[in-house]
């Protein structure tokens, strides 16, 4: 008798949990752009960036449709050799990305901004340095919900 009514709780417990979402389906929109900040900002204190500045705060949801919304943020900054060119300094701040978070490289055409993705985190980084010493890094997260 007390195995089948434990048993019948645990059905019950299983079928609340299923029906109520408790499944972990990963950050809002909002979780994901704090995490975004963080990696960028502390990709920015890796690579000892000078005269750091902040070009796009992010913080407001950007909608994407049906509940869904993204984040963004962009910072610039300098390298105190100011002849580094655009790649040198992308190929840098992507040596210091390791040591902040994992991103896979998903674009990378040469003589272009590299893309960088997390799935873990669901965001996007763009390094996009224009080079005379400047480093600039942008980053969105996917659509996610928005609570």
């Amino acid at each position: 008798m007390a195995c089948s009514v434990r048993r019948g709780v645990m059905v019950c417990a299983v079928a609340l949990l299923a029906v109520s979402g408790c499944a972990d389906s990963g950050p809002t929109a909002a979780e994901a752009g704090e995490t975004l900040k963080s990696h960028i900002t502390e990709l920015m204190k890796e690579r000892h960036a000078l005269d750091v500045r902040i070009t796009d705060s992010g913080g407001r949801d950007i909608p994407c449709g049906e509940g869904r919304a993204k984040r963004t943020f962009a910072a610039v900054g300098r390298d105190p050799a100011e002849s580094r060119g655009g790649d040198n300094l992308n190929d840098l701040l992507l040596g210091a990305l390791s040591r902040v978070a994992f991103y896979r490289i998903a674009e990378d055409r040469g003589n272009a901004p590299i893309r960088l993705a997390s799935d873990d985190y669901k965001t996007v980084i763009i390094l996009e340095s224009p080079g005379n010493g400047r480093y600039a890094v942008r980053g969105e997260t996917e659509c996610l919900p928005i609570s």
